[in-house]
């Protein structure tokens, strides 16, 4: 029993939530310290700077024969880094990738891998030396400039830091993950962190936008592409940030057909993957427009040529590509790197300062060396100096003495030499008594005394030794030369789907249920005047058409609703359909409430505060906003006219400054044309004023547009296809509120007026009936007659009724269609082809 007592007293109670917690964060500080984060002075973790060591030991120079892999392996692992063969064989062959470091440290010998993702060689196979950048970060570690600890088994000693005469973190880069913690640092350009280095010995107190004069942005070995600086500004100021890289292509033509080659690849994009990546996406109908794919690189570099199908745009089809392929990546910085034993994020300021302190350091203990030695030597000179200025006595005494401690002891009490002076006496050699060594002696004494008041100089003095840094990095930038491959665009703009979809014309339609589509314009083919049109959409029996417009796939939408709220919506966002699909519900592509109702629709393709719009409304309402007020609409939705009770938009049209007159038409064939001024700006909110007054009650609004000069023609048209053109200046200039004149002779032939567009005979005429047919008509074939007249007839409704009309670009008797090149605003403010609703 009393056995047991004593056993218990022995042991002792441990919490073993608390011991897990001590293990695991001894485990990760080993981690994070001593395998997976980089110093940041030399840019290296213990497995690289382990490798170098050993390759110096072994003599593995820059100008040294090659030595096989394995032999060095095996001394990494023997002497310093006990851990896999595998793993010490993958971090020396990263350092001899070309493709994975900026300036590679290890020049191999071999199959040390490729950017297709291809492994190296076995060691057995491969063999190694030093590149001269090596030599760099090793050089001066004989001099006492760096301190030396055990390695793991005490019988050795390694380096803790090298020595590093070139700023090696920023370099190369480094990535790695430790516990809780990752690094991800970029290469960079050494001309360019050479010019930051000589920018911060110059002025101490410099700051980012300094340095970055000198420093763009990070320097990728397989150069490519970055874009924006917001992410490169980011990283260096606050050690965090996003940089986005793209592959580098050009365009070349074989025959009628675009091939997209590609130059380079964003750094760390596996080539091979990529090509595989893109083969799915085509034989998946992912991407389309690309015919075929070959890799033809080769040693001189990177060349994967696409080629196109004859109809694919090479533009559309290489943003395609940057959006769903790594062809354009993100590179997340994370300028983590161990200072004092400890993690650190660092800014880029810090680590430039850091690598100087580093320098100033190394230099000063390589000195303090060099003047040891220096002062050591000088010692033993000025003995020997001595002793040549005494020869005879001091042969002499030396013949005298029993053995030559007494000779030792001699020296020193007759001639005040020190021992080491009296024992390198003993050692001369006869032949250092001739008169050419005694000058030899002098020469070297004399030069020594001066290198002794070099070294004293630099530790003196903080100029000088600035200087010698200086001096320094501008010898690394001459040895070296390694100017900036990875180009950088100043301003990125996101590629969003606008981007991936070609600009085209397309006919837009709603119907009075809230149904929209678009169709491609050139599926409406021209017809003569009075011809019976093909089938524009498929309608419910209780729907039809109520508007359409002619707009490009590029151009926004406004929605504005019967509560007066504005929303917007891209073109192509609505949904392509045949001539006969019914469409999408509307409430389905724009967020409305419940009970709103779309009462017009005004596409624009920009918001410049040069125009505005003009909104009316059925009880002869207008009201005119900046445009620009309307640029920045939120999901739900701005107020962009406040209604009464019993009134309704009609239409709403932008007008610039070119514009003269407002010109509005009712049903019963009543118009004003009054100036544009009259319709002074308003904001988003108000009501309006008064455009015209009604003479019968049962009068509304139908349409408006606006006029740029009295010789413009109008074409009005009614609900029996009757229509007709005629010059504004027959309608006269009046004050807006009147109550207008005739504008069109209505009767039962003709039905009431259904609305108004602005005559371009280099356009043609869209006529929409309610059910659903759509006629294209040539505006030069329609009679011109005066204001109090009916028209003639347009287009053959039948029992039908004309719902809308539109413009449209022209398409010639051959069915070629001439669009413009690009979208622009013609001089009624609209963009071409778009609404007059």
């Amino acid at each position: 029993m009393s056995n047991l007592l004593d056993i218990n007293q022995d042991i002792d109670v441990i919490n073993i939530e608390d011991s897990i917690k001590a293990s695991y964060l001894d485990y990760s500080m080993s981690v994070i310290i001593g395998r997976a984060l980089p110093d940041a002075r030399d840019g290296l973790k213990p497995v690289h700077r382990r490798i170098l060591f050993a390759m110096n030991d072994l003599n593995v120079g820059y100008r040294s024969p090659y030595k096989k892999s394995a032999r060095i392996v095996g001394d990494v692992i023997g002497k310093y880094h006990p851990h896999g063969d595998s793993s010490v064989y993958d971090a020396l062959v990263r350092m001899a990738q070309p493709f994975s470091m900026r300036v590679p440290a290890v020049d191999g010998q071999g199959n040390f891998g490729s950017v297709d993702g291809d492994s190296a060689a076995a060691m057995r196979y491969t063999e190694a030396r030093m590149t001269l950048l090596a030599e760099e970060l090793l050089k001066d570690i004989d001099k006492d400039t760096v301190d030396y600890v055990p390695n793991y088994d005490d019988s050795m000693s390694e380096p803790d830091v090298l020595p590093a005469r070139v700023p090696n973190l920023l370099l190369n880069g480094s990535s790695g993950i430790a516990v809780g913690m990752a690094t991800n640092i970029p290469p960079h350009s050494l001309d360019e962190l050479v010019g930051a280095l000589l920018c911060l010995i110059e002025n101490k107190d410099a700051e980012l936008e300094d340095i970055m004069e000198y420093i763009q942005g990070p320097d990728f070995p397989t150069g490519g592409i970055i874009f924006g600086k917001k992410g490169i500004v980011d990283a260096y100021k606050t050690g965090r940030g996003r940089v986005r890289i793209r592959a580098k292509t050009h365009i070349e033509q074989k025959g009628n057909k675009d091939v997209v080659v590609i130059d380079e690849l964003p750094y760390q994009v596996n080539k091979a993957r990529l090509i595989e990546q893109i083969a799915n996406l085509v034989k998946d109908k992912y991407l389309e427009g690309i015919s075929e794919i070959r890799d033809e690189s080769d040693r001189e570099g990177i060349r994967v040529v696409i080629e196109l199908k004859r109809d694919a745009m090479s533009d559309i089809v290489l943003n395609n590509l940057y959006k769903s392929t790594p062809l354009e990546t993100t590179f997340g910085v994370i300028m983590l790197a161990i200072e004092n034993k400890e993690p650190k994020v660092f800014t880029l300021l810090e680590l430039l300062h850091l690598f100087l302190r580093h320098r100033k350091t190394v230099i000063i203990r390589r000195t303090i060396f060099e003047l040891e030695k220096a002062k050591a030597k000088a010692h033993i000179l000025e003995g020997l100096k001595i002793a040549l200025d005494n020869i005879d006595a001091i042969i002499a005494l030396i013949k005298q003495s029993a053995d030559a401690t007494e000779a030792r002891t001699g020296l020193v009490e007759n001639f005040g030499l020190s021992d080491l002076q009296a024992g390198a006496i003993l050692d001369m050699r006869l032949n250092r008594l001739t008169g050419l060594e005694r000058e030899k002696i002098e020469n070297e004494l004399r030069a020594l005394l001066e290198e002794i008041e070099r070294l004293s100089a630099i530790l003196k003095s903080e100029a000088i030794l600035s200087n010698l840094i200086k001096e320094e990095l501008l010898e690394i930038k001459t040895k070296f030369n390694v100017p900036r491959i990875t180009e950088i665009v100043e301003d990125y703009d996101d590629i969003g789907i606008e981007d991936l979809i070609p600009n085209e014309p397309m006919v837009v339609t709603i119907t009075h249920r809230g149904y929209i589509k678009r169709v491609a314009l050139h599926q409406y083919e021209k017809q003569k005047r009075g011809g019976k049109g093909k089938t524009a959409v498929t309608t419910y029996d209780d729907d039809f058409i109520e508007s359409f417009f002619v707009s490009d796939t590029h151009d926004t939408l406004m929605f504005v609703t019967d509560k007066g709220q504005l929303y917007w919506l891209k073109v192509y966002r609505i949904p392509e359909g045949s001539r006969s699909a019914k469409g999408k519900a509307v409430v389905n592509l724009v967020q409305l409430q419940p009970d709103e109702k779309i009462m017009a629709i005004i596409p624009t393709s920009d918001f410049d505060e040069k125009k505005s719009l003009a909104f009316f409304t059925k009880k002869g309402i207008v009201k005119r906003t900046n445009l620009s007020e309307f640029k920045n609409i939120r999901s739900v939705g701005v107020r962009a006219i406040t209604l009464d009770d019993d009134d309704e938009l009609v239409t709403a049209k932008i007008a610039t400054v070119q514009a003269q007159y407002l010109f509005v038409v009712t049903q019963k064939g009543m118009c004003v044309r009054f100036n544009l001024e009259d319709a002074r700006e308003i904001g988003r909110a108000a009501r309006g004023v008064t455009a015209i007054r009604f003479k019968e009650n049962e009068d509304c609004v139908v349409g408006a547009t606006v006029i740029f000069n009295d010789q413009e023609e109008l074409l009005t048209i009614s609900e029996k296809g009757i229509g007709k053109r005629t010059t504004a200046e027959e309608y006269r200039l009046q004050k807006r509120g009147g109550k207008g004149v005739i504008g069109m002779k209505l009767n039962a032939r003709t039905g009431d007026l259904v609305g108004v567009v602005i005559v371009d005979e280099s356009k043609d005429l869209m006529v929409l009936t309610s059910s659903g047919k759509m006629i294209r008509v040539d505006m030069q074939s329609i009679r011109k007659a005066g204001r109090n007249t009916s028209g003639v007839k347009v287009v053959n409704v039948g029992e039908d009724v004309v719902a809308g009309i539109s413009r449209c670009p022209k398409k010639e008797d051959d069915e070629t269609e001439v669009l413009p090149d690009e979208v622009n605003f013609d001089k009624n403010g609209d963009p071409e082809g778009i609404s007059d609703l």
